[in-house]
């Protein structure tokens, strides 16, 4: 780390590996994975202050975090997900029917509540409510190397595959739309409030920005020191800078993403998660270096 990270840090010494803000309960929820890929995951909850954050252990691995913003918490796993309520600590496992061997490697969730899965070996599955433990298959399409990522506007959903570096769009149906190359080595991918998907392009050193409903670049910007980790926000897109430990804020709204705020970051800042309601940014360390708090970050409020 070149300078002191701006904020806050707050001590974590795991490696996390993704990290999300529920605004249901305006905590933070980091997933730490087990200390070998068959050990069990956790999960650790930062509330508001400087208390140290709550380590709930998971039922086994997991691989990838989403929320519903009312408190749960969402992790794909082998053979289905897991539903964690971050308030009480409960979590639940929820197994895919005929999926027992599956890895699940990405997860999210749609509008209408239904969830979205992503294989090591190249599915999504379209997966509809459980019953007694286990959900049904709605839909399975593999066309894809492996999913490394899923996010959601509405109900259509957005793939990243890495190993082909493409994003790629499934409808409603569960069928697949439109399919494009990201980049030249995309990595990261979040969904924003305004309707757009972001996409880090490490090896490229660019912020793609992507239209859903159709499919289109509409923005592709130079990002230099290894882009990685990334959250939309209402004002600004976050993107950090995993080769200098920093991260900067863009606003996107004029067509060219313009550089509005920098701020000197944790050691490799992989994961990013924004409180819109306080305008806090939480950068989460991925090599134990802790979770930094910079409040009023985009200085609009």
């Amino acid at each position: 780390v070149s300078q002191n990270p701006a904020g806050t840090v707050r001590p974590l010494a795991a490696h996390a590996a993704a990290s999300v803000f529920d605004d249901g309960t305006r905590q933070l929820a980091v997933l730490i994975p087990g200390a070998d890929p068959a050990a069990p995951a956790g999960v650790a909850v930062f509330g508001p202050g400087q208390l140290a954050p709550r380590v709930i252990a998971l039922p086994g691995p997991a691989t990838a975090l989403t929320s519903d913003g009312h408190g749960n918490a969402y992790l794909a796993a082998r053979g289905g997900y897991v539903v964690l309520d971050l308030t009480g600590g409960h979590a639940r496992q929820v197994n895919v029917a005929d999926s027992a061997g599956v890895d699940f490697t990405a997860i999210a969730r749609r509008a209408d509540g239904k969830v979205m899965l992503g294989s090591a070996d190249g599915a999504v599955y379209t997966v509809g409510s459980p019953s007694g433990g286990t959900a049904p298959v709605q839909n399975r399409t593999k066309i894809f190397a492996r999913v490394d990522g899923l996010v959601t506007q509405g109900n259509t959903t957005v793939v990243l595959d890495r190993g082909q570096t493409s994003v790629t769009t499934i409808g409603p149906d569960g069928r697949v739309a439109q399919s494009l190359r990201a980049g030249a080595g995309a990595t990261t991918m979040v969904a924003d409030p305004a309707g757009r998907v972001l996409v880090a392009d490490t090896r490229g050193d660019e912020l793609l920005v992507y239209g859903v409903d159709p499919l289109i670049l509409r923005q592709a910007y130079p990002v230099r020191q290894a882009p990685y980790g990334l959250a939309g926000s209402r004002d600004l897109a976050w993107v950090s800078q995993t080769a200098s430990n920093t991260v900067i804020g863009y606003d996107l709204a004029t067509g060219i993403p313009v550089e509005k705020v920098r701020y000197p970051t944790v050691q490799q800042p992989n994961s990013l998660a924004f409180d819109e309601a306080s305008d806090t940014l939480y950068v989460v360390s991925g090599s134990g270096a802790g979770v930094q708090v910079i409040e009023r970050a985009a200085g609009t409020r």
